[in-house]
């Protein structure tokens, strides 16, 4: 492993990332959740409107790892960083590139004059929430995550 690279996502990056959000949800015991398709997820990220951006992860020329985000609108702080997923491929772990592609949104939230940064992990996850520890993050176990399909109402 001799060279790391931490860029911006292209959207000829997209189907890359689709894979990798499948190995993350596998690893999360949910790949069934994995629904959105390639063209719905290049035309969020890259149409004329888009709703994330995301970093990814070289090593010699082969994206193993990726940090997608949004902005989001807090009544209490502001607009804020929501970072939606960080995944690095597991063979690679161990290298930093977890902590880099964090970093990375920090910056740009910092960049941004954003006032902080959110994000979820779940509460089996320890070495997760053991990575966000080191940050010193607040982790708040008091709110309950809440979600609608609305394919089901």
């Amino acid at each position: 492993m001799d060279n790391i690279v931490i860029r911006k996502a292209s959207c000829e990056d997209c189907s890359r990332l689709l894979e990798l959000v499948r190995g993350l949800a596998e690893y999360e015991k949910a790949p069934q959740e994995v629904t959105v398709s390639l063209s719905h997820f290049v035309e969020s990220g890259f149409g004329e409107n888009p709703v994330w951006w995301a970093f990814v992860a070289e090593v010699d020329g082969l994206i193993c790892g990726f940090s997608l985000y949004y902005i989001r609108y807090s009544t209490w702080k502001g607009q804020r960083i929501y970072l939606e997923d960080i995944y690095v491929e597991p063979e690679i772990r161990g290298k930093g590139i977890g902590a880099m592609l964090f970093d990375a949104v920090m910056q740009e939230g910092k960049n941004g004059n954003y006032s902080g940064m959110m994000w979820q992990a779940l509460d089996w996850n320890q070495p997760a929430l053991d990575f966000y520890s080191k940050y010193k993050a607040k982790l708040d176990f008091e709110w309950v995550n809440c979600s609608i399909e609305f394919k089901d109402v």
